[in-house]
């Protein structure tokens, strides 16, 4: 796990400049606090921090060049089963240095080119120039658990691991991209490719560019997952499969060079880690969970009965999170506006756990693979719904749209009942995010209120569905959000949660095998009535404790109405009231100020002022900051000029 960094120069015959991506690499020193180096010959520079996780000796530094030094790599991430590719290239001729899984990327570049992304299965972010063929590869991994953001200049492409890295090489803070703000508002996260500044990108999941200097880059897609029905199979048979594809992946994620360990929040997905690890470890496992002070969930209690069966080497830390000054320090490590509120559990759960150990497996992505999240029985409810006759279907929605509001799960129910009669594309963001189309209209000035009209949710969503091969609505959703919210919420959290203390979340629910063949069993499988997670429930309940098997799903129920009401209040009513506020013109004054009232009347409008207060915040911290001044970064010895 690192941080990379480039530049290429849109002027082929140019020396590129090496004090952007020294800026670049600067910034990105938390996620490698190892070993920094740069590499830089003609139109390319190549910069690199690194996090020693397999093969700590000075030869797997990075970059990292072929025999001859006309192909050099930077990664970020790890290449799982690495060890059987590197004998393979060994056979064909190939000399390695190091053990590194990284130095395999370079050699199969050779071997195979741009199609190398095919040979690796793992998490990663890789950029490869080619000196002879004077070309820039750059690739995401098929999940997205890696980051790439990028800038298409006058003067050349640069890219980096994280967003605040790019601005820093950019030298400037572009303007932003409303349509982004918009997709962030419905959303709490802004969907790949758009970032909230207008001419910066993410690269999509699965996704590569290859370029020559001057060339504008154009992303390809070189992996999807296919939902279309696989091979008819029984219950009894897919729990069998699914079992041993998981243990695989579990076994897979355990070879590291430094101590290892897994959260442990008492969810089934985290336990089933855990007790996959504990068939694997030659020691006790390590693991960790995390309890807000104040926050009656229940979830540690849970953690203890799997630490107990498994006899793990268990860590718990209760924290009084101190969200005046922790969210503006998150909001500058995200980059751009995210409201996903359990950003804050689990960065504290990454300090805990990075004190004793350089790796942890985590339990994310099990809800997208098994349809774990509850909106998907209420789609299911939806469809019901809507195929009963039309005076049926109204009064239905009409009485689920009048459920008072006394907390978000009973406001998300009355959400999705308002919005029955929406296509699919316009009412699923209902079931996601905070803001509805009212809410928008009283809420936005004048420029946002324009994007919103555009629907960029509504589009993205539509082309999505669209090109889904899927052949049942469960299988449709999980399309959908294994290509959105997956990669764009649950993997940037984590990835930047972890990484701002240099700790390697690796995430066995996210190994491609195991989605694929997911995905080509039938929807039915894994949602029962308004439950999901049928089909793990049936491989793992031998595993994993009973009480965890039959609860219902959790997760961090974080108490935002009272943060709202007594921590944040002042901050909140400060920043989203005052004249920089007002004279931004994103929101309106009348619309804030009638929140802010209501909610401290008692009404429970949390989430909405969390996701705008993150906005604010945003545009103070990052979209009107000055640019980060350039540091000088030590290098270690590497071909270049």
């Amino acid at each position: 796990m690192c941080g990379i960094a480039g530049f290429l120069s849109a002027d082929p015959a140019a020396a590129a400049p090496v004090a952007p991506v020294r800026r670049m690499m600067a910034a990105l020193a938390h996620r490698g606090p190892d070993a920094a180096g740069e590499w830089a010959a003609g139109p390319a520079v190549l910069g690199h921090r690194r996090l020693s996780i397999i093969d700590l000796s000075p030869e797997a530094n990075q970059p990292i060049a072929n025999e001859d030094g006309s192909v050099v790599c930077v990664a970020n991430g790890e290449v799982y089963g690495a060890a059987a590719l590197r004998r393979d290239l060994v056979a064909r001729g190939h000399a390695f240095r190091s053990r590194s899984d990284s130095e395999v990327i370079v050699h199969l570049y050779e071997e195979r080119g741009p199609e190398c992304v095919h040979a690796l299965r793992g998490m990663f972010a890789f950029a490869v120039w080619d000196g002879r063929r004077r070309r820039l590869l750059v690739a995401r991994d098929r999940a997205g658990e890696k980051p790439l953001y990028y800038a298409a200049r006058r003067e050349g492409l640069y890219f980096a691991s994280e967003l605040p890295a790019l601005l820093a090489g950019l030298g400037d803070v572009p303007g932003l991209d409303l349509a982004a703000i918009d997709c962030y508002l419905t959303l709490q996260y802004v969907p790949a490719p758009l970032t909230a500044f207008a001419g910066v990108a993410k690269l999509p999941a699965a996704h590569l560019i290859e370029l020559a200097p001057g060339e504008a880059p154009r992303p390809r897609r070189y992996w999807r997952l296919r939902f279309a029905p696989g091979p008819r199979v029984g219950a009894r048979d897919a729990v069998a499969e699914v079992r041993a594809l998981l243990d695989e992946a579990v076994a897979l994620r355990l070879e590291a060079d430094v101590p290892l360990g897994a959260f442990l929040s008492g969810g089934l997905d985290s336990s089933t880690v855990v007790a996959l690890m504990a068939r694997h470890a030659t020691g006790p496992v390590r693991t960790f969970s995390i309890e807000l002070r104040g926050l009656d969930v229940g979830e540690v209690q849970y953690a203890r009965l799997v630490a107990q069966r498994y006899h793990t080497e268990h860590h718990e830390l209760v924290v009084a999170p101190d969200m005046v000054a922790i969210l503006p320090e998150l909001v500058r490590r995200y980059g751009e506006p995210f409201a996903d509120a359990s950003a804050v559990p689990t960065y504290y759960l990454a300090r805990l756990t990075r004190r004793h150990v350089t790796v942890a497996l985590s339990g994310d992505g099990g809800d997208e693979a098994f349809a774990g999240y509850t909106r998907y029985g209420l789609e299911a409810l939806a469809r019901a719904l809507r195929r009963l006759p039309w005076s049926a279907g109204t009064l239905a929605g009409a009485a689920l749209a009048r459920l008072p509001a006394a907390g978000r799960r009973r406001r998300l129910v009355g959400e999705f009942g308002a919005h029955l009669g929406l296509p699919l594309a316009d009412r699923y963001p209902y079931l996601l995010g905070h803001f509805t189309r009212r809410d928008k209209r009283d809420l936005l000035g004048p420029a946002l209120r324009a994007a919103a009209l555009e629907r960029p949710v509504g589009a993205l969503f539509d082309r999505l569905l669209a090109e889904s091969d899927a052949a049942d609505p469960v299988n449709l959703l999980l399309d959908l959000d294994t290509q959105t919210y997956l990669p764009d919420d649950i993997l940037t959290k984590v990835d930047i949660a972890s990484m701002a203390h240099a700790l390697e979340v690796r995430a066995p629910f996210c190994d491609h095998v195991l989605l694929e063949r997911l995905a080509a069993m039938p929807g039915r499988l894994k949602l029962r009535g308004m439950r999901g997670k049928h089909l793990l429930r049936l491989a793992v309940r031998d595993l994993v404790p009973a009480p965890i098997i039959h609860r219902r799903k959790q997760g961090f129920g974080l108490p935002l109405d009272r943060w709202l009401r007594e921590e944040l209040a002042g901050m909140a009513r400060d920043l989203l009231t005052d004249d920089t506020a007002r004279g931004r013109g994103l929101v309106d004054p009348r619309g804030v100020a009638r929140l802010l009232a209501e909610h401290r009347a008692g009404v429970d409008h949390g989430d909405r002022l969390w996701n705008l207060l993150i906005l604010e915040l945003w545009c103070r911290e990052v979209a009107e900051a000055r640019p980060v001044p350039e540091t000088p970064v030590a290098a270690h010895a590497g071909r270049g000029r």
